[in-house]
């Protein structure tokens, strides 16, 4: 365990935020980098939510994690939100304290509430601080940063962050090594999956898209005849219950359908899927460019700020996906949508090719080059 009451003034960075793996693998990354560029991994801190995928995901890759308590307050008032608020207190407190312990050169601000106390901290110590946004629209919690910090990195031209430097979204080393046309047959080998099938993936998240899961399964029905295409459904955890179980006769369908509650290895679903079918998040748009592969998005309608809406613009607008509002989508809108794709592997490879074009694939460093130029002598 890390001595928590003595001073390190050896660390490098200090990088906040987290809660959902939009905001952290973006980190993930960024620290990564960092250690490519020289500087070791005991140097790099991050700081989140108890109650976030990093508490298990960020210790797995090596680094160390300071967990803050709270949660993120509703957006009205009621007694989960005042515990919330209090929580929040607490956890500024804590941070006030880390900061001071660690004295780091340089914050980076990841979004999410659990980034906020740092962001106090940050401005109390004068520790330089860079924000990482990763959707088109940026988030409060960065938004509040933005105001103090030397340099937001921005996945998308036009975001809305002052002293904006466009460096794109990073993305996980893992996915960046996919190379579908190399890696296509191990990779449905690996998941049970035909290789002489164009290959449909369709994901909810971790907790789960009802209105995606509802249309996919039904559009599974439809098309159970169908021996040309197979179909990969990620449920998620709050719809297993319900749409886990398949859906087709196992006698009779000629359709491959898999249903998982999860997806480990996001690898190896992108270089196996001819299309993939989910939401709009940052991380999600700046994946499917890297690996470029076609993509029916359906961004999620109570995202903040509609992000998720302008995520996915800068994928339609160049030709490389389809945009599906959340309230249009159903097994009808769906099987219009994707049937075309399915016929026309032409149609298929310029999409992809038009995707790859807008990858950013140097992004980590980029960012890692900005915490370098802005942290403190």
């Amino acid at each position: 365990m890390p001595d928590r009451t003595a001073t390190r003034p050896d660390t490098f960075a200090v990088i906040a935020g987290g809660g959902t793996a939009g905001h952290l693998l973006p980190g993930l990354a960024i620290a990564e980098a960092l250690v490519e560029r020289g500087h070791r991994k005991e140097s790099i801190v991050f700081v989140g939510s108890a109650r976030g995928i990093e508490t298990t995901v960020v210790p797995e890759a090596g680094f160390e994690l300071v967990a803050l308590p709270g949660r993120g307050v509703e957006r009205r008032f009621s007694a989960a939100a005042l515990r919330a608020v209090s929580g929040i207190l607490v956890a500024v407190f804590e941070a006030l304290v880390l900061m001071r312990r660690l004295r780091p050169r340089v914050l980076l601000v990841l979004g999410g509430y659990a980034s906020v106390p740092c962001v106090v901290g940050s401005i109390l110590w004068r520790v330089p601080m860079v924000v990482a946004e990763q959707n088109a629209r940026a988030g409060a919690a960065n938004r509040l940063a933005g105001r103090f910090a030397k340099a937001a990195a921005v996945s998308f031209e036009g975001t809305d962050l002052p002293r904006a430097v466009v460096t794109g979204n990073p993305v996980r080393s893992e996915i960046l090594a996919v190379d579908p046309a190399r890696d296509r047959d191990a990779a449905r080998a690996a998941l049970g999956l035909p290789p002489d099938r164009v290959v449909i993936a369709a994901v909810s998240g971790s907790l789960g898209a009802r209105r995606i899961n509802d249309a996919v399964r039904s559009l599974a029905s439809r098309w159970s005849d169908r021996s040309d295409v197979a179909i990969r459904h990620v449920v998620g955890s709050r719809d297993w219950d319900e749409f886990g179980s398949t859906p087709l006769d196992p006698a009779n369908a000629r359709l491959v359908y898999q249903t998982v509650q999860f997806e480990d290895r996001m690898d190896l679903l992108f270089a196996a899927a001819d299309v993939v079918v989910s939401r709009a998040g940052g991380t999600t748009v700046a994946e499917l460019a890297v690996v470029g592969v076609p993509s029916v998005l359906v961004p999620l309608p109570i995202a903040p700020r509609d992000h998720q809406t302008a995520n996915a613009r800068a994928l339609t607008e160049a030709g490389a996906a389809y945009l599906v509002p959340d309230g249009e989508l159903d097994a009808a809108r769906l099987e219009q949508v994707l049937s075309p794709l399915v016929e026309d592997p032409d149609r298929r490879e310029e999409m992809a090719r038009r995707a790859r074009s807008l990858a950013r694939r140097d992004a980590a460093d980029r960012v890692a080059s900005l915490l370098e130029e802005h942290a403190r002598g």
